[in-house]
């Protein structure tokens, strides 16, 4: 199979992936009722709604921090920068056509698009990617303890969780494969490049460099794993106070419970753009563990993509308009020949 032909079955791929998503997330609002679904929707009000979109942007400030922290040469001045990056990087996974990797590296563009240099753009974010993948397995471990304490017996009798239980045993393999291949990997990659590929050789070997750089200061790495581990924690509070807002309270150790699981099944479904249809499952079978009907998680999906478009949109915009200002500066320092 040629390039070009990989490349069209991936798009491919990707469109029948978010159509799936979509057909199952419409299938679950039609099972559930969808007068039932509105009403837990509409019941947060614009007061609530609003309250959710300062947690979701607080989220893109806690998690651009992490980001800032593993890159060896920045200091704070620079925390503007990494915490737009993660907005769009968010942004574009959630809203656009894309899967979670498509979202990463508009990410690390945006950031390139502010004066970091490529490579340490790229080699932070697989860096940052990394972490925040281990501090997932902590705060999935984490859900699975409390569910246990919760209700004992759970990891025999329920099969999201027993999926969860190997998942995280894969996940562990994961991230110790790419921390081995960040630490010897892009080395030999940049040495096939230069043999193979010529033109791709420097921007290797920039990133080579910079993650040598980045894994040469493990404390910067330890404190973004601490403040992923926050992050997760947040959003275990975003899902607290969307239950909250539309009177179906539970614990915070129950939302933990609930945000760790469905992070396990986002992952899972990592090719599926925005988790269509696997996020709204994963709240519709886990409500009635706590009591709540199924339309609650159906309607707490709904109000987390309202949350997502609302906040994204902008955002994609100012990357748009940063993008276009780029190009505009590129013409201007290097006009066509004879275009005088």
């Amino acid at each position: 199979m040629s390039a070009p032909d990989a490349k069209r079955s991936v798009k491919l791929g990707v469109v029948l992936a978010a159509l799936a998503g979509v057909l199952g997330a419409g299938y679950l609002i039609f099972m559930v009722g969808f007068g039932a679904v509105a009403d837990a929707v509409l019941s947060v009000g614009w007061d609530g709604f609003a309250l959710l979109l300062l947690y979701g942007a607080a989220n893109f400030v806690l998690l651009g921090i992490a980001w800032l922290l593993v890159v060896p040469p920045y200091s704070w001045r620079n925390a503007v920068t990494f915490c737009w990056g993660r907005a769009v990087r968010d942004s574009a996974g959630d809203i656009l056509p894309f899967s979670q990797f498509g979202g990463m590296v508009i990410g690390a563009r945006a950031t390139i698009l502010r004066g970091i240099p490529q490579g340490l753009a790229f080699a932070s974010m697989i860096v940052d990617t990394t972490v925040e993948m281990i501090a997932q397995i902590g705060i999935v471990i984490l859900g699975l303890v409390i569910l246990t304490l919760h209700l004992p017996g759970a990891t025999s009798r329920i099969p999201m969780v027993q999926v969860t239980i190997i998942g995280i045993l894969v996940a562990i393999l994961a991230a110790g494969a790419f921390v081995v291949v960040q630490r010897r990997g892009f080395a030999f990659l940049e040495r096939i490049a230069e043999r193979l590929l010529p033109s791709a050789a420097a921007p290797a070997a920039a990133i080579n460099r910079s993650i040598n750089a980045i894994h040469a200061a493990p404390w910067r790495m330890a404190a973004a794993c601490v403040v992923h581990l926050l992050g997760w924690l947040f959003s275990a509070f975003g899902t607290w106070l969307a239950l909250t807002l539309i009177q179906a309270p539970i614990s915070f150790g129950e939302a933990i419970v609930i945000e760790s699981l469905l992070c396990a099944a986002r992952s899972a479904a990592v090719f599926v753009p925005a988790a269509l249809g696997v996020q709204e499952a994963g709240y519709a079978l886990m409500m009635p563990l706590f009591g709540l009907a199924p339309e609650v998680g159906i309607a707490i999906s709904l109000l987390k993509r309202a949350r997502e478009i609302t906040l994204g949109v902008p955002v994609l915009l100012s990357w748009q308009i940063a993008e276009g200002g780029h190009a505009v500066a590129a013409r201007s320092a290097h006009p066509p020949a004879g275009s005088e």
